[in-house]
Parts: structure tokens; sequence; C-alpha cells
């Protein structure tokens, strides 16, 4: 499930109000972690510090590739080391200092940490159940509940805006939050982010651009406009 929505001719920030006032808002590229040692087994991995394999690398190469041309104001990662390792080729190909924000580290998954579903299933039945249920809710015994992770991670977004008004942000992070942030943003229920977005690729790229002044009657208004989702480095507009 990898789309891109950048429409033929245009550039990623030249959306405007439709106010007359110029484009105001930040572009913000989403990129997940390249693939880990765990990545095979499907295995949580949350504040775990588990490191890139060997290919995990290579997707690492391929977005410092695609940012050399991105034009990017700012480069933010995930303290956890396979978020800091995904985003250091893009930091060498564009010059940029790595900025590091403790808020965007992955989701806790407490003693789910290093299990597979499976196990988690077998382990804790009933804990499972209700986080496949409700998952942003109902946290894995221990762990953080994805709505408390959407609360400490959204403020990074708005102080960029406000240090990079009309910028463009690359944010290296994790496949939970991403996703949890994504349905929160795009005014979509968090507990559905399993069944809307079951899979982010590793170091794909989804461009949003923040905040978005709607002029839609929904009753839950999105704030941001998707131009691009889970989008391979060398496909992924500029």
């Amino acid at each position: 499930m990898r789309y891109s929505l950048r429409m033929p001719g245009t550039d990623a920030g030249a959306y405007d109000r439709g106010d007359g006032r110029g484009p105001e808002m930040t572009t913000f590229y989403l990129a997940r972690h390249g693939e880990t040692t765990w990545h095979a087994d499907h295995r949580y991995a949350g504040n775990s510090d588990v490191p890139l394999t060997r290919h995990g690398l290579g997707q690492a190469a391929a977005l410092g590739a695609w940012a050399v041309d991105a034009q990017l104001d700012a480069i933010v990662a995930s303290p956890l080391s396979r978020a800091r390792r995904s985003a250091a080729p893009s930091v060498e190909t564009t010059g940029l200092a790595l900025r590091i924000d403790d808020r965007l580290v992955e989701i806790d998954f407490g003693d789910g940490e290093g299990l597979t579903p499976t196990e988690l299933a077998e382990r804790f039945p009933e804990e499972w159940a209700a986080f496949c249920r409700a998952p942003a809710s109902n946290p894995f015994p221990g762990g953080e509940r994805g709505r408390d992770g959407i609360a400490r991670a959204l403020p990074v977004f708005d102080e960029l805006v406000e240090e990079f008004p009309d910028g463009r942000v690359l944010i290296v992070a994790h496949a939970t939050l991403i996703r949890l942030l994504f349905c929160d943003l795009a005014g979509m229920d968090p507990d559905g982010y399993r069944d809307l977005l079951p899979v982010l690729g590793n170091c794909n790229i989804t461009t949003i651009v923040y905040p978005w002044a709607t002029e839609s009657q929904v009753t839950s208004h999105p704030r941001i406009r998707l131009l691009g989702f889970d989008v391979p480095p060398g496909r992924a507009a500029i």
C-alpha cells in the first residue's frame, strides 16, 4: 500500500491556504527507520534499542540519496539507535545537523517488548485481545498507551512549524508512533491505525503538509494535507 499523491507539475511545498496569504505551512517527510534484526520475526521493538541489519543500512543509504535534492531545512530523529543510524546518511548528504528529540521515541510496549504476536497472545491473552480491539487505548502490561504517545509527540510538530514556517523537515522515527500520529492529524480515530495502516515500509516516506487550514465541513477536521503515503525514497516526490 504505497501511494504518491503529488499532482503533476506541483511542488510538495508550494500549496497555500487559498486565502491569498501564500504558503505558510511546513512540509514534513515522515520516515520509519530501516530494517532491524527483529524485523523478520515481527517482534515488538518499542523502546528496545535494536540494531539495523545490513539491509536496513542500505535502506538508510537510499533515504540519504533522496535527501540530496529534497531541500530540507532540518532532520530530526528518535533517540533510539535504529532511527539515528537511519537518519545518518541524510545528515551526511545534506550537511544538516542531526537533531534528536526524545519525544519521538517509539511507543513503549512494556512486557511485550521483544515478543511476537503469537507469543503475546499466549502470555497475555486478555491484554492482547484488548489491544487488538483498541490498540491506541489498551497498552500491553507495563506499557504506554498509544494515545499518550500521540500527546507527547505532537508538540514536536508544532515547535518545528514555528521554527520552520514554509520549511521542509525530515523526521525519522517508528512505525507505530508515525501511524498513530497520522491518524490523529488526519482526523481519524487512532484506535483504527492497525486496520487502516497495517504496514509502513522501512525508510519509506510519508509526506504531509501541517497545519492545513481545511475548508471541509466534516465533523472531525483533518489538520494535514497528505501528499504521499509510504513511498520508497527512489519514487518519493521532492
